[in-house]
Parts: structure tokens; C-alpha cells; sequence
């Protein structure tokens, strides 16, 4: 599915037999629609994250936050983010054209986030702060 909210899956699970297996959604710093990832999680719904990085023009890579947890373990913004969906358990794969990214967004196992930046990372979240379309304005 993408861009499922709760509201969606109850509709969906009225007359699916199936059930989905990933829910792909806009997920990132500060949108990181935790309620949603809980609600996937206990359904047994992998989620996947579009846009991890904030998308063009979201300056989410110039967060003083996230710059500052990167300095600390010798990476970019973009390798603190994407470990940082690792670490909650999002599937997150990255949009880049240039090789040097698409290597260094693939250098996220030599260090982890520690609980307190993981805290720092999760305190960015705007809960309404989204690049793209709002899910719960669509009609499906």
C-alpha cells in the first residue's frame, strides 16, 4: 500500500482477504508518523519510507540537530537519518543519481545511534510537516 493512515486500513480490512504487506509513507525527521508505524507494526505491516531524506528543498539536511549528531560519529546528515529508520525498524531506500550518495547512503553499519540521539532525532518530528500530498485529503 502507500500512503495508507489507520482510517484507510480499517476501511481496506472490511473486505480485504489479504493483507498487505508494506505500507510505503512519506517518513522522515519531521514527519515521523509514529502512531502510524505502532498501528503497521501491530498489524504486522512493514513500513516503508518515501521521501527519508526530506525530500527537495525540505532543509532537512541542514537541521543544526541532525548535523551536529553527525559530526559526532564522522558521517552526513543523510547517513544519520537513514540509520536512524534503520534503528526503528523502517525499510528506507533512498533516491539518488549520483554515485557518491547512493555509496555513502549504503555506509549506515559502521556506527548506531545512541538512545539519547535517537531522542533528539524523534523530538524533531512537526507531526504535520509533510513535502507531499496529505493522505487524509485524497479520496481513494
Amino acid at each position: 500500500m502507500c500512503n495508507f493512515t489507520e482510517r484507510h486500513f480499517v476501511e481496506l480490512f472490511r473486505n480485504a482477504k489479504i493483507k498487505p504487506a508494506v505500507n510505503q509513507i512519506e517518513l522522515h525527521p519531521h514527519l515521523s508518523q509514529q502512531s502510524l508505524v505502532r498501528y503497521c507494526k501491530t498489524e504486522g505491516i512493514a513500513c516503508e519510507a518515501w521521501s527519508p531524506l526530506g525530500g527537495d528543498g525540505g532543509k532537512l539536511l541542514d537541521d543544526p540537530a541532525l548535523k551536529k549528531i553527525a559530526g559526532k560519529h564522522g558521517k552526513s546528515a543523510a547517513q544519520v537519518i537513514l540509520r536512524w529508520n534503520l534503528q526503528n525498524g523502517i525499510i528506507t531506500i533512498p533516491k539518488s543519481i549520483h554515485q557518491t550518495r547512493i555509496v555513502d547512503n549504503a555506509n549506515l553499519y559502521d556506527f548506531e545511534l545512541m538512545a539519547d540521539e535517537m531522542k533528539t532525532i524523534n523530538d524533531l518530528d512537526q507531526d504535520s510537516r509533510r513535502f507531499g500530498r496529505d493522505p487524509n485529503t485524497l479520496s481513494f
